[in-house]
């Protein structure tokens, strides 16, 4: 799994001494990690053919962050009949802001957010869950509290808005 971030995708030019872009950031390795962690079981234990799927940010804006549809994004790409990847997966990332769980919060929100979850199911189970927070009330960091959804975001199977 490879994932990479380049700086034209925000719509900058390197330029002075270093002009192209160099080995990945730390963040880089690390989302690529994050990517490859829930694939990889679903793939059947009889597979041995060398398998690459590379998630490139082509063209990113500064408010949301790419790195969670990456995971989606990938899973699609393993569903192709190369790779025989049974089942697709889908990721979400949940922040606590201002008491409220909030799925995928932008950039600015997830500086604030006191509860950083990255969830990755299947229909049928979850299949990776990856957290971290400071310090949160019981009620929150289990999840109690109702995750609401942005104003337009689909939220629920029977939503029409779902395609």
């Amino acid at each position: 799994m490879d994932y990479r971030e380049y700086t034209y995708s925000a719509g900058k030019i390197p330029g002075g001494f270093f002009k192209r872009e160099g080995r990945p950031s730390e963040r880089e390795i690390l989302t690529s990690r994050m990517i490859d962690r829930p694939l990889r079981p679903l793939f059947p234990e009889s597979w041995r053919n060398e398998t690459q799927i590379v998630a490139m940010v082509l063209s990113a804006d500064s408010e949301n962050d790419p790195d969670v549809i990456g995971i989606t994004g990938a899973s699609a790409a393993a569903l192709f009949p190369i790779c025989r990847s049974p089942t697709p997966v889908a990721a979400v990332r949940v922040g606590l802001v201002e008491g409220k769980l909030v799925a995928n919060p932008t950039v600015a929100e997830q500086k604030t957010s006191l509860l950083n979850i990255v969830v990755v199911a299947s229909e049928h189970a979850i299949v990776m869950v990856e957290a971290g927070a400071m310090e949160v009330s019981e009620d929150a960091g289990r999840g109690r509290a109702a995750i609401r959804p942005r104003p337009g975001q689909a939220h629920h199977r029977g939503d029409p808005r779902v395609a």
